[in-house]
């Protein structure tokens, strides 16, 4: 099994495989637009547009299950980080990244990694291009923190 085997619903509604990303790195990270970390949409859309060409896609995943810092809804997501934040990469619908309620691919996530659970907003993990976790990263890492990492992922 890999995060190959899971179908997300993206922010507008439609569902995705992501088989799509077959072969390519990803970043997947639960996001919160009213959250102190919310800068980071700033960091994770450098990575973003810095690699895409090579085949890097950043998945945001918004979650309202920290303080609530995520009261909007998915069209008012999509629009306040589009405008805030320019963000281009593909959000998708909120949902929960603990508990039982947690979405089937962050419990994959979270049981791959330790069954730690997810503590804050804007945990990330990155993919590589098989669909097996490579490195889970905390909410204070900073997404260039993560361009060591994305660089040797590309490289492989």
């Amino acid at each position: 099994m890999s995060v190959y085997d899971f179908t997300v619903t993206e922010i507008g509604g439609g569902e995705v495989s992501l088989s799509k990303y077959k072969g390519k790195p990803l970043v997947i990270v639960n996001t919160a637009s009213k959250c102190g970390l919310a800068p980071q949409f700033e960091g994770l859309e450098e990575l973003y547009e810095k690699y895409k060409e090579q085949g890097l896609t950043v998945l945001g995943f918004p979650s309202n299950q920290f303080m609530n810092q995520e009261p909007l809804s998915n069209e008012e997501i999509e629009s306040h980080c589009q405008l805030t934040y320019n963000v281009s990469f593909p959000l998708h619908e909120k949902i929960k990244v603990n508990g039982d309620d947690a979405s089937p691919l962050y419990k994959y996530l979270v049981e791959q990694t330790g069954n730690k659970a997810i503590k804050w907003n804007f945990t990330k993990f990155l993919i590589g291009k098989d669909g097996e976790i490579v490195e889970r990263f905390g909410s204070m890492t900073k997404p260039e923190k993560l361009e060591d990492s994305i660089v040797k992922v590309l490289n492989d």
